[in-house]
């Protein structure tokens, strides 16, 4: 119904200033299903669908699953069949929200997405005055990304977001960005939360793609961003370096007790601890041993190698001083033997002065075993010398 009032010059318009009587004078109602039923254009030429993503933030990027968690905002607007009004008959109304189920909408769909968005839709869409159709909407996407984590925890990722019809082909609909880095610019300002990454840029490219027989455009965002690498440096790289310090270190303990031996398995099984915490981070899938496996590999080899110097110089020690104590035991029968023959003060004499001896002998002269084990680690240093 349309209602008169008052004009400047004072006399009567018959003019309207309801958003209700736009929407009669353009017959959009839930009983007219003209506008909702198909999309609007001709045949003769696609109906272009123009779109922009902003990225606000990077939730979550697991490298174990290779998946990406973000927070997008989708703004689509496309020109509708017969949806145009003079604002200056409407009190210069140029732009009204109405239900969404009220006219057509594309059905586009992100490729990557795994999981579809539990957040409901926003209920409404905007029309202007020209005949435009505007539709903005926010969501949760949880999409694929293949991790390349070759230089992790140095790494660079890229992760797609290609949005795309369900059903129309390139010949009933054109996704069309207006280009620019503004959506780059934008987003980086917008940005909430990036966790543990540092976005660096958004490109946009579009594409003409056959799924399933079925030609379709496609455009696709890449998103590129950096890791934060700090708190691997500080909780991971770092404490392995200190644990091979620690085991070259150890050389310098005695090789006669355990505790040498006990020291090395120690270092050994927390480097091992390191390896299963990379393990649970790194993806299975890798088509490359990254970097710091094998760093880990390296250090891990190198603590195994001077654990086995350290039981194989305590083998050699320990069998040469088992010798030796058979050697003595021998010569203590004979001096038995012939202290029978001699006096007691005689025989306590020759007793002191054998075992002076025997120390002597002992303390210059170690075991062959002894030797042995000595000079084994101080060859590869004697040579390196030279």
């Amino acid at each position: 119904m349309c209602h008169d009032v008052l004009a400047a010059d004072g006399n009567s318009s018959n003019r309207s200033c309801r958003h209700r009587d736009v929407l009669k004078h353009l017959n959009v109602t839930k009983n007219n299903e003209l506008y909702s039923m198909t999309r609007p254009g001709s045949a003769e030429s696609p109906m272009q669908v123009y779109l922009d993503a902003l990225l606000y933030a990077i939730l979550d990027v697991n490298e174990k699953d290779q998946k990406l968690v973000c927070y997008i905002w989708i703004d689509t607007w496309w020109q509708g069949d017969d949806l145009s009004w003079n604002p200056d008959d409407f009190c210069n109304i140029s732009r009204i929200s109405l239900p969404m189920h009220l006219l057509w909408k594309p059905d586009l769909t992100i490729e990557e997405m795994t999981e579809k968005d539990k957040a409901l839709p926003s209920p409404y869409l905007i029309l202007n005055s020209s005949g435009w159709v505007i539709n903005r909407n926010d969501m949760v996407v949880v999409s694929t990304c293949k991790m390349r984590v070759y230089k992790f925890p140095f790494d660079v990722q890229s992760c797609n977001l290609s949005f795309k019809s369900v059903l129309h082909s390139d010949n009933d609909i054109e996704l069309v960005n207006l280009g620019g880095s503004w959506n780059s610019d934008w987003s980086r300002k917008m940005m909430q939360t990036q966790s543990e990454w540092q976005f660096l840029d958004m490109s946009i490219n579009n594409r003409t793609v056959n799924n399933f027989g079925l030609t379709q455009n496609m455009l696709v965002y890449t998103i590129t961003m950096r890791r934060q690498s700090a708190l691997y440096i500080v909780n991971f790289l770092v404490p392995i370096l200190f644990f091979l310090c620690l085991d070259l270190t150890s050389f310098l303990i005695s090789d006669t007790g355990g505790e040498k031996l006990s020291f090395k398995v120690t270092v050994l099984l927390a480097v091992t601890v390191m390896q299963l915490i990379l393990n649970e981070i790194l993806p299975s899938s890798s088509d490359r041993i990254p970097l710091i496996a094998v760093y880990c590999i390296g250090s891990f080899t190198l603590m195994m190698l001077s654990l086995v110097e350290t039981i194989l110089v305590m083998y050699l020690m320990e069998k040469d001083s088992a010798s030796q104590d058979n050697e003595g035991s021998s010569s203590q029968l004979t001096e038995d033997s012939d202290s029978e023959k001699i006096s007691d003060e005689l025989s306590e004499a020759v007793k002191t002065l054998t075992l002076l001896l025997n120390s002597r002998k002992e303390e210059m002269k170690p075991g062959y075993w002894t030797r042995v084990a000595l000079f084994a680690p101080m060859a590869p240093r004697c040579r390196f010398n030279q």
